[in-house]
């Protein structure tokens, strides 16, 4: 039996929004093989926009090539919403976009939609809906190995609530307790980060930001923002949040942090864990349960999931590493897989790699053709060769195997760097990653090793999927200062040989030179994209980063030195979701002239101005043509070919276009 889960928008990547912005978003796709996943990937890491809401095609055609199946061979496509919200809110859409009437109900638009895009025909019957807290649910139960547990769902919202507590024992799900949107701990963070200079998507920064404030400060104004009530409830109180304006002047965005935001984003911290405290504790009373699983956006609150797992509440606590939306697409194929069929059995997963893979011809060839810019070899012991080199300073982009499925690197996609060494939290901050200097980088440290190094509150010493932030013990933290947070905290990832083979003996290696079986682990991409997927995604990263060393398989690759002049040989394109601009405006108070930009399809608001030149040369770029070939064609002068060159780096590096190399072209 074939299911595939899906999650996201409905509209394709390159037209206009055939439905408005309805706040869909992490699109994804994973397929399953009875309840097996064969494949999974979220449709960012394809089309290279961050927490995309297009169609997930991409992610469809990836499952489906992986396991040679095609949309007719699948016994049932699972969505992540369910049918009568969805029936609602199209008839709702209809009203605002008259072209939205052409759907008949969710089925006919999800038919319409996959045989346009696949050009095949799709039963309406093959479509299956999951309630949305149900697909979090599942997605997290499912993968824990547990066969009862608590299950605590929270996010900003899903139809028409935000929260969910559930009895979980194989395929049954009892609903005890939801909570609806106007009590949203997900809106309820994403309310006050907005007086920080945050927005969607930014909570993660804040929680980084919370340890280096003090609760006390603001603990009384945020009580007034909540309320506990009897049985495991609360109570939001979003007009008193308002009374913010009255402590501070709300921070513009790159306005430097002060320490009155670290004591908000502190008091925010310990409101929100009190609040899921307070609830799990009554739940934990009134069913027994000793296990919990946890899922939803807010269930990426890795530090809230640390407090939890200290608590003592649980005996094992499961998270997995995907607990936001894109895991719904795992959520709602497993609700649906073990819904038809007798086996209801969950198990412990060890690994997400559910991704793209990369070998080692792949890796070679597509390393050759960048040699341009490259130095490359192939290593006969990589482990040996990469460890001396990160034990020696060197700041690593590390790629094998099948991607991660999820938002976290779990060694696949990764960023390695010696975690003793201090400076390299602001090197890897500023230089490469090119975000705020407060976040904090996790470390992954071999399985077996991690009770020498953290405190492990629980029997279960197995956090795989960087899904809990637990203490340093006290006497390594001066020499783990790249990793260890301002509060002596990390969010750790155990790596186990049986999971992640390569990666372990990577750390194992580094660990018999230095005493420490630890590596600092970040994501592998800058501030611009997603986490790179593809090896040219990584060469691009690599190239227009302040790391060392590439790794791809066997392969050692290193910088050589190079100038924007030299990419004239590469093609290039505009990413498929940008569009051009040129407008007729005021240049100054009196002249008119021509202003140049690049939008997006997905989000016109976000706006990159660009010179006439490079505009002239995105509209002429084709992805066949070179840098230097268009600029040959259109006869730029050497002075507008000078000012090209001087704009190219940045606009590389943004990922304002896309540069290959020419000769695979051929």
């Amino acid at each position: 039996m074939l299911i595939l889960g899906m999650t996201g928008g409905a509209y394709p990547l390159v037209d206009a929004p055939l439905l408005p912005d309805t706040g869909w978003h992490d699109s994804a796709a994973v397929l399953l093989e009875n309840t097996e996943v064969l494949a999974g990937i979220e449709e960012e890491r394809l089309n290279r926009i961050k927490h995309t809401n297009k169609l997930c095609s991409s992610a469809v055609r990836f499952c489906l090539e992986t396991a040679q199946k095609t949309l007719g061979d699948l016994d049932a496509i699972a969505i992540y919403s369910s049918e009568d919200f969805l029936n609602a809110k199209l008839k709702s859409l209809s009203l605002i976009s008259p072209e939205v009437s052409f759907f008949e109900d969710a089925r006919h638009l999800y038919q319409c939609v996959l045989e346009r895009e696949f050009g095949v025909t799709v039963s309406r019957e093959v479509f299956r809906f999951v309630y949305h807290h149900l697909a979090h649910a599942a997605s997290s139960y499912y993968l824990s190995g547990f066969d009862k547990a608590l299950a605590l769902s929270i996010d900003g919202e899903g139809e028409d609530i935000s929260g969910m507590v559930a009895d979980v024992d194989g395929k049954v799900f009892k609903k005890l307790r939801t909570w609806p949107i106007a009590h949203s701990l997900g809106y309820y963070y994403l309310q006050v980060i907005a007086f920080l200079g945050y927005a969607d998507f930014d909570e993660y920064k804040v929680m980084g930001l919370a340890p280096y404030g003090n609760p006390e400060v603001y603990r009384r104004a945020f009580k007034r923002f909540y309320e506990l009530l009897p049985e495991g409830d609360y109570r939001i109180h979003p007009q008193c949040i308002a009374d913010l304006h009255g402590v501070l002047q709300p921070r513009r965005r790159g306005e430097p942090f002060t320490q009155v935001h670290m004591d908000i984003a502190a008091a925010l911290q310990e409101s929100v864990e009190a609040i899921v405290v307070h609830i799990l504790r009554h739940f934990r009373q009134a069913t027994g349960h000793n296990r919990l699983v946890i899922s939803g956006g807010v269930g990426q609150n890795s530090s809230m999931n640390g407090k939890i797992l200290r608590s003592g509440l649980f005996d094992d606590v499961f998270v997995p590493s995907f607990a936001g939306d894109s895991g719904c697409a795992y959520g709602a194929a497993a609700y649906v897989a073990h819904s038809l069929q007798a086996d209801s059995s969950s198990i412990r997963t060890p690994h997400a790699y559910w991704g793209t893979p990369v070998h080692d011809d792949e890796a070679s060839a597509v390393l050759e053709s960048w040699r341009t810019f490259l130095d490359i070899e192939k290593m006969p012991n990589r482990s040996e060769r990469v460890s001396g080199l990160i034990a020696e300073g060197a700041v690593v982009g590390w790629v094998q195997g099948c991607s991660e499925f999820g938002p976290r690197a779990l060694g696949n996609r990764s960023i390695i760097a010696d975690p003793r060494i201090a400076g390299h939290k602001e090197t890897i901050n500023a230089m490469i990653k090119m975000r705020e200097s407060y976040r904090p980088f996790a470390p992954s440290i071999l399985q077996e090793r991690v009770r020498d190094f953290f405190e492990v509150p629980v029997e279960n010493a197995d956090f795989p999927f960087m899904s809990f932030v637990l203490n340093v013990k006290p006497e390594w933290r001066a020499q783990l200062p790249a990793i260890t947070h301002i509060d002596g905290s990390a969010r750790l990832q155990t790596v186990s040989k049986a999971a992640n083979p390569r990666y372990w003996e990577l750390i194992e290696a580094f660990g018999r030179k230095t005493g420490i079986p630890i590596l600092l682990n970040t994501s592998f991409n800058n501030n611009a994209e997603p986490i790179v997927d593809s090896v040219d995604d990584a060469v691009v990263c690599y190239l227009t980063s302040g790391l060392d060393y590439l790794v791809v398989g066997d392969y050692l690759a290193h910088k050589k030195a190079w100038r924007p002049e030299d990419l004239a040989g590469l093609a290039v394109s505009l990413p498929k979701a940008a569009v051009l601009l040129r407008e007729d405006r005021y240049v100054s108070h009196t002249e008119r002239g021509f202003s140049h930009a690049l939008v997006w399809n997905y989000q016109p608001t976000r706006r990159h101005p660009l010179s006439e030149g490079w505009h002239r040369i995105l509209q002429a770029a084709d992805g066949r043509q070179s840098v230097g070939q268009l600029m040959a064609v259109l006869e730029f002068s050497e002075e507008q070919q000078a000012q090209a060159w001087a704009e190219l780096s940045a606009l590389w590096s943004d990922r304002l276009l896309v540069l290959r190399p020419n000769s695979r072209l051929a």
